[in-house]
């Protein structure tokens, strides 16, 4: 579990799929299991409030990203509430989960993207983006460009070249080089095959 301070109120948390089986929670029960679920957060957000130096009461606004690849990204905001009570020990969540749309693989070499994308260019994928950010090497990929393929099959593939990435498509987009951008997959087997 990763936990990074965004603001004085906002922190996010980066759990892998690992982490969360060792928290006894499987991706599925994410879905069915809500009681579950908000003891499993409420202990989450103890540990974070640790390691940030910081109480947490009140309202928490949980959303949660779950990342096709990478595992689940925990964005909280604590926020006041004029309904509360003066119990400064009242913490409450409320957790909105939704499933990305994409996933993200984060490459040592060039050479290892170019690999990967002949070898996704072979299953007929076409789509994708590169990019380039801090010393990595990117590659993006929609729901919409593996849509004839299982996701499993595509991450067991990018993981022989790559590594699950944390890092946000937002942040790529905003801040990283763009290489490819649309048509990686058909662009690397044009110019690499």
């Amino acid at each position: 579990m990763r936990i990074e301070r965004m603001t004085n109120e906002k922190f996010k948390i980066f759990l892998t799929f690992d982490d969360l089986m060792d928290r006894g929670l499987s991706r599925d029960e994410l879905w069915s299991d809500l009681p579950r679920v908000h003891r499993i957060f409420s202990d989450m957000m103890y540990d974070a409030g640790v390691e940030l130096g910081v109480e947490l009461t009140g309202v928490l606004l949980v959303q949660v990203y779950l990342l096709q690849a990478q595992g689940m990204l925990v964005v909280v905001t604590r926020t006041e509430s004029e309904d509360l009570e003066d119990d400064e020990d009242y913490m409450e969540l409320k957790v909105t989960l939704d499933e990305s749309e994409e996933m993200m693989f984060s490459f040592v070499d060039f050479e290892d993207i170019i690999q990967a994308g002949i070898h996704l260019h072979r299953l007929d994928v076409t789509g994708g983006s590169v990019y380039h950010y801090q010393g990595s090497y990117y590659m993006l990929l929609q729901d919409e460009d593996i849509t004839h393929l299982d996701p499993d099959q595509v991450i067991a593939l990018l993981s022989e070249f790559a590594s699950a990435s944390a890092a946000t498509s937002h942040r790529l987009i905003e801040y990283g080089k763009k290489i490819m951008v649309g048509d990686a997959c058909e662009t690397i087997y044009k110019y690499f095959a």
